[in-house]
């Protein structure tokens, strides 16, 4: 009886670490795979342009070319959806004549390929790859990271010359939002695409801003706080008390970026 009463939790837990491991990728990614139409979206000067990987893959992204010699924005989203979804986004900056690159990954959007760590690094270097060839590099270049794509910008920012980097909702690594969500198990040491900002953040030369939710419950707001910290200067740090993940925007977050650019990079 006692082998039953010990040894059935024990299986019971071995199997929920086996398919956390084995399904942990369908669990980090989540894209929609169609296609954003962009005839939808009536921003002028707003074009589709291919990205092409060092790996082979042609990825389509959204960009919009800036106004008046005014700085590029490279947009790096979050996990889920795909570029579409932050099209509100796109607009509010070229409200203001910023230029926009909306990334889009491998297996969203309707782009080939399986995301994985080391191919959104990929994608996102051919991204900055054609900004390059568009003019854009250094001095007018701003990273913008969402969530998953924070760890992209930080990685990115860590190798190349950018003017500034902004994060919203950012983590220290999956890892420690894995351990974070799944408290049960040690998922901290079972990660494979672990997307390490807190290691890397120290490389990062430009202005750094932070913008966190305070009800976050996707990623808590102490790990933004925490990747801050370990943030070298300059930075700034915005908090809303009241916003959770996917409602930082509502609540000013867009502003307060567009202000950080304005101070920091004109």
């Amino acid at each position: 009886m006692l082998i039953w009463l010990v040894g059935i939790p024990l299986v019971a837990y071995v199997a929920v670490l086996a398919l956390l491991y084995v399904f942990q990728r369908q669990l980090l990614y989540v894209p929609d795979r169609s296609r954003p139409e962009l005839a939808g979206f009536a921003q002028p000067g707003l074009r589709e342009v291919t990205l092409r990987t060092a790996d082979g893959l042609s990825l389509s992204s959204w960009y919009l070319a800036p106004r008046d010699g005014r700085p590029v924005i490279a947009y790096f989203h979050g996990n889920a959806g795909h570029a579409g979804y932050r099209a509100d986004r796109l607009q509010r900056f070229a409200r203001d004549g910023y230029g926009v690159l909306m990334v889009e990954y491998r297996g969203y959007g309707g782009n080939p390929g399986a995301p994985t760590e080391a191919g959104l690094y990929d994608d996102a270097r051919a991204a900055l790859d054609f900004l390059e060839g568009e003019g854009i590099a250094g001095p007018r270049l701003v990273l913008y990271g969402e969530s998953l794509g924070s760890g992209v910008a930080v990685r990115m920012a860590a190798e190349r010359e950018i003017a500034a980097l902004i994060l919203e909702a950012p983590f220290t690594s999956v890892a420690a939002a894995a351990q974070y969500h799944y408290p049960f198990v040690p998922a901290a040491l079972l990660i494979w695409d672990r997307f390490d900002s807190l290691s890397r953040i120290g490389a990062v030369t430009a202005p750094i801003l932070i913008v966190l939710g305070g009800r976050d419950r996707v990623v808590p707001a102490r790990l933004g706080q925490a990747l801050f910290a370990a943030a070298p200067e300059p930075k700034e740090r915005w908090i809303a008390p009241e916003a959770g993940h996917e409602d930082l925007a509502r609540f000013g977050a867009l502003d307060a970026a567009v202000a950080f650019i304005e101070r920091r990079v004109g």
